[in-house]
């Protein structure tokens, strides 16, 4: 399992995906964000926790682009600004981030969902003489077997299960081949057995990509196994193994105690 990256005066190793240092943001007097440093390894899986107001979704904005922070550094790959860079241009770049509440076009097939996400020409002559090619059929195919759902590829995706959609989601996110996959409360309102299904999904993908998993739920962080920060205030309050930051007594006052 990677570590989080050390970083010397130069700023973030070689290795490093993302890298955040000195994050701040406030809204209206309020500090959503105050010095946040994180550091993300290529080929790893973060759990991010902490109390509500903490900071979670703010810094998934600032990595999306749909916050600008009002310092601080914010690198993709060392060499990509993500605070000089629009949404558009941050998804191209290979970020690719899943909101709570699944997103889906439910009157086309789970098929159709999965094709309609591949990175493809937009325009109306490129849409008109589009196919898919050899190499975009195998994605779709292999991506149906990822999330488990090859045997509803035909099925409407508005006739899903909540858990099933999530999943399509995750897959639909798959399609545009992100190097990092930012995930927010995947398993709100499943069945232990979707939850479950989640967690195996989420270890699957991060064998070949970078996943930071924002999740209350400390049964599905633990089926992660995975390295976890705790935000509390806008900041880093503790990192470590889940036992590690659950024996913390600052996070078992502001977060686990409650």
């Amino acid at each position: 399992m990677a570590e989080t990256a050390s970083t010397d005066a130069a700023g973030p190793v070689p290795d490093t995906l993302l890298y955040l240092d000195g994050v701040s943001v406030s809204f209206d007097g309020f500090k959503a964000l105050d010095n946040l440093s994180l550091y993300l390894m290529a080929g790893e899986m973060r759990a991010i926790i902490g109390p509500n107001g903490a900071g979670k979704t703010t810094m998934m904005d600032v990595i999306t682009g749909r916050t600008r922070p009002d310092e601080g550094v914010v690198l993709f790959r060392n060499d990509h600004d993500l605070t000089k860079i629009d949404e558009a241009g941050i998804a191209n770049l290979g970020i690719g981030r899943k909101f709570q509440k699944p997103t889906v076009f439910e009157g086309q097939t789970v098929y159709d969902n999965l094709e309609l996400a591949l990175k493809a020409p937009r325009g109306v002559f490129p849409t008109l003489f589009w196919k898919l090619s050899s190499r975009e059929r195998a994605l779709i195919d292999e991506t149906l077997v990822t999330t488990g759902l090859a045997g509803q590829h035909d099925r409407l995706a508005g006739r899903l299960s909540h858990g099933q959609k999530q999943w399509l989601e995750i897959g639909m996110l798959l399609m545009q081949e992100p190097e990092l996959l930012l995930v927010d409360e995947p398993v709100a309102g499943m069945t232990d057995a979707e939850t479950e299904r989640t967690a195996s999904l989420l270890r699957h993908i991060a064998l070949s990509r970078s996943v930071v998993v924002v999740e209350h739920d400390m049964d599905f962080v633990r089926a992660l196994g995975v390295r976890v920060t705790v935000l509390h205030e806008g900041r880093v309050l503790s990192e470590g193994s889940l036992e590690t930051v659950q024996n913390d007594p600052r996070v078992v006052e502001v977060y686990l105690g409650r």
